[in-house]
């Protein structure tokens, strides 16, 4: 990484930190782009509202599969050459979307992008944990999450606007040029030391690092995240049909009710300072997925979609608060192989997502939308009161051992 002169044990927040940000916030630009305008794109192509969601399933699916790998190589090769390199890849998946004359082929470069994005997030994280202490990482990955949550507004809001006047070929035309635009950007911010320092890892140290991240009964976070992705982003391929069903199609309608949730992470990363101090992290995990279950119940409620801007705005809200605790425990399951064990995590918060279109789309189909709503409610305030039960704060096992590792990365 640049030479920033603060070590991981110093209070301050590391300038390298707002590069970080930058890339988050190129890569989740994509991430919701296609989500306002996929009746679209199911008009065009002659297939249904559901089988255009597996635009969101695909991505998410590639996203996740590719964890393992890209965090050991993220740990093997250096994380900000892996960033650079799946930025150039997300950029060059939009544009050739944009050109895509089937499905089968705009379904391919979703696939491709899945991959490019991968190599995005995941890794910024593990450089945010190797500069911040534990006890400032939960603020530090707020403002990560801030490049992503921004990303993620811009991309819902802008591809609606985008989409009314140049179409959904439009909307992944120009994300393409800005992803590309952002590599360059972040080669320059991120040039010298962090892309011509020898890998700090071997294939042993990997091995031992899975072994302590699994033996780490924290471990269970995995499992969080995952139903986190299926009940939580697993909804939002559908809520542009359900603004059709009242009537309302508008693609940039569509965008910023999607955008709101954006909204209410951004809310978060204004917030954490103040809430963690006075609800402790336990009471962060309850808090915050009781509020993602009371909006869920409200989006079953079909109302106006000011309300549910609202709504989703504090659904964003609720999310990243529980979200962001559960990153934390994800970065100290191993220090030697962190980005690993945040890639896993990703992993697992992908293949949720990966899921959770398909079960929103059973359950909406056979059960009805109401009741599959208040299902996905009642199971993500259960989750929020077992992590506050099963999940404790402990250092990493490999800790002592990777000191003088972490201190060379400042």
């Amino acid at each position: 990484m640049p030479q920033t002169g603060v070590r991981p044990h110093d209070q301050r927040m590391p300038p390298a930190i707002n590069i970080i940000a930058l890339t988050t916030f190129a890569a989740s630009l994509s991430a919701r782009a296609l989500d306002p305008v996929l009746p679209h794109v199911a008009d065009e192509f002659g297939v249904s509202i559901a089988t255009a969601a597996s635009f969101s399933a695909v991505f998410a699916f590639t996203f996740a599969i590719v964890q393992p790998a890209l965090g050991a190589a993220a740990d093997l090769f250096g994380k900000a050459r892996l960033m650079i390199v799946c930025l150039v890849l997300l950029g060059l998946a939009n544009i050739l979307g944009a050109l895509s004359t089937s499905f089968p082929l705009l379904f391919a470069t979703r696939i491709l992008a899945g991959i490019g994005s991968g190599g995005v997030f995941p890794v910024a994280l593990g450089l945010t944990s190797d500069l911040v202490a534990p006890e400032k990482r939960q603020v530090a990955i707020s403002r990560t999450l801030a490049g992503s949550m921004t990303g993620n507004l811009l991309g819902a809001s802008a591809s609606g606007v985008i989409g009314d006047f140049t179409g959904w070929r439009g909307v992944l035309a120009v994300l393409g040029l800005l992803a590309i635009v952002a590599s360059v950007a972040v080669a320059a911010g991120f040039r010298g030391a962090a892309l011509k320092r020898a890998p700090r890892t071997n294939l042993s140290t990997l091995r031992h690092g899975y072994r302590t991240i699994f033996s780490n009964p924290n471990a269970l976070c995995y499992g969080a995240v995952f139903v986190e992705g299926c009940c939580v982003l697993g909804l939002f391929p559908f809520l542009a049909s359900f603004l059709f069903e009242l009537g309302e199609t508008s693609l940039s309608i569509a965008g910023i009710v999607i955008a709101g949730f954006a909204v209410g992470g951004l809310f978060y990363t204004l917030t954490v300072s103040r809430f963690l101090p006075l609800l402790g992290v336990k009471g962060m995990m309850i808090a915050g997925a009781s509020l993602v279950g009371v909006q869920l119940a409200v989006t079953a409620l079909g109302l106006g979609w000011k309300v549910q801007a609202i709504s989703l705005l504090f659904m964003g809200w609720g999310f990243y608060t529980i979200h962001g605790c559960l990153q934390v425990f994800a970065s100290e399951l191993s220090v030697e192989a962190r980005a690993t064990a945040l890639s896993l995590h990703s992993f697992f918060f992908y293949m949720g997502q990966t899921v959770g279109p398909i079960a929103y789309g059973f359950g909406i189909q056979h059960v009805g939308k109401s009741s599959t709503l208040l299902t996905a409610a009642a199971v993500m305030v259960a989750l929020g009161l077992a992590c506050a039960r099963l999940l404790r704060q402990t250092r990493a096992a490999d800790t002592v051992s990777s000191k003088p590792q972490e201190k060379g990365l400042t």
